[in-house]
């Protein structure tokens, strides 16, 4: 069983993200503020998961960006959700949105929304086809898109809500919370093609 690395901040327990990956046949190892790492030495991939604003935890952001650096510098698979593909567009020489009212739901509430993906992207070959309905938990995204990403899907308000690495075999950063939705098969798809890519 391929062993990835999963950030996220250290006073979550159980994070979904760890159930998902699970799911897919992967074993995680849990890397936060707390018990950091600074190298991807012995790691398949990278779950960069979603969390605090970029910026807000200097610590992580620091220590996730170590992280990154070498696993692109190893051609390592790496999935960024949420937080995660707003920290690799930054990390890329990106800018983000630093508010965007009405994407962040009040407690209890569940945003879905659609998103149209673009049609040659590795995005459309995992979910399975130029559309998908995703939820929305975010109040940051994508403003300026780091030249290596290209984007690979769209809200309906302009929102970027996926970016890919075509240059590389398996960098793909989501919006939106997949792992809260692997009972849909196109969410579940992202986390299974993620998985195969380690191999």
């Amino acid at each position: 069983m391929p062993v990835v690395a999963l950030t996220y901040r250290y006073e979550k327990k159980a994070p979904p993200y760890r159930l998902a990956v699970g799911a897919a046949g992967v074993q995680c190892v849990d890397i936060t503020p707390v018990s950091p790492r600074s190298s991807m030495e012995g790691l398949a991939g990278l779950v960069l998961s979603g969390g605090t604003d970029i910026g807000e935890d200097r610590e992580r952001d620091e220590l996730e960006s170590t992280l990154l650096d070498d696993a692109l510098r190893r051609q390592l698979p790496v999935l960024a959700i949420c937080r995660g593909q707003q920290l690799l567009n930054c990390h890329l020489g990106g800018t983000l949105y630093l508010d965007i009212p009405g994407h962040r739901p009040v407690a209890g509430e569940v945003i879905r929304h659609d998103v149209t993906i673009e049609g040659s992207s590795k995005l459309a070959e995992i979910v399975g086809g130029p559309a998908c309905v995703v939820n929305s938990r975010h109040h940051q995204a994508i403003d300026r898109v780091a030249k290596a990403l290209r984007v690979t899907a769209i809200a309906p308000d302009g929102i970027i809500e996926a970016v890919e690495d075509p240059t590389r075999p398996f960098v793909v950063g989501v919006q939106w919370h997949p792992e809260d939705l692997i009972d849909e098969p196109a969410h579940r798809a992202l986390f299974d093609a993620f998985a195969k890519a380690l191999h």
